[in-house]
């Protein structure tokens, strides 16, 4: 497997569903999703040129990103996992991204590490567009009034949507979803979309999209 080549045909795969959807191939922007990954295979992929990248866990981010970062300077990485409240310091003094913002408990952790670390990474908000009981996110019908929270009592600027739909149905609808709370919200960047459906979410209007096992191969089993 030649991950620099699979990062091509990635981006080869882009671009066209851009131009598919009467869009500029430059309008979406690859998160090449490295978790659980080794450093060596993703420092190939640094070396092709992928510049974003995304990690599920912040204890493993730490174990690889600093140094990555150290070697590569413009680095841009992206929490896609949930965010437990006891690694909210290590996130924001570690990520550029959080793209997992999904309850008023860690919003407003995230609101105090802000303020005590002086530093803001972006920050998204989950949307669970299929209210699925197992999946992190806040609920469709909540996402108004959360975004309004964040912003308004909290000073958080909400940049983002993300969503991942349920793996046995059709994405569209939930990237329609999400595409439309984000309209109503004044929000422009939508994080939808990964290795099997991400042409899909360009066709939704994603903005970013989070592609792993495309690139570096699929992941072992646990």
């Amino acid at each position: 497997m030649d991950v620099r080549e699979n990062l091509e045909q990635v981006r080869a795969a882009i671009a066209a569903a851009a131009v598919a959807a009467d869009r500029k191939p430059d309008s979406v922007r690859l998160v090449a999703v490295s978790k659980t990954k080794p450093v060596e295979d993703i420092r190939l992929v640094i070396d092709a040129g992928q510049r974003v990248f995304g990690e599920n866990r912040v204890q493993e981010a730490q174990s690889k990103w600093p140094g990555l970062k150290a070697e590569t300077p413009g680095l841009e990485l992206h929490l896609i996992g949930p965010l437990q409240s006891n690694k909210t310091a290590d996130a924001v003094a570690l990520f550029d991204v959080i793209q997992t913002v999904d309850r008023e408990k860690i919003a407003r952790e995230i609101a105090r590490e802000i303020e005590k670390q002086g530093r803001s990474p972006r920050l998204y908000v989950q949307v669970n567009t299929g209210s699925e009981a197992q999946k992190a996110g806040i609920e469709p019908d909540q996402a108004d009034a959360f975004l309004a929270l964040c912003r308004t009592e909290l000073g958080l600027a909400i940049t983002g949507l993300m969503c991942i739909p349920p793996v046995d149905e059709n994405p569209g609808p939930h990237f329609a979803l999400l595409s439309k709370i984000a309209r109503e919200n004044g929000i422009e960047t939508l994080s939808m979309g990964m290795s099997d459906d991400f042409e899909t979410a360009i066709g939704f209007g994603a903005t970013e999209v989070r592609v792993g096992s495309a690139i570096f191969g699929a992941r072992p089993s646990m």
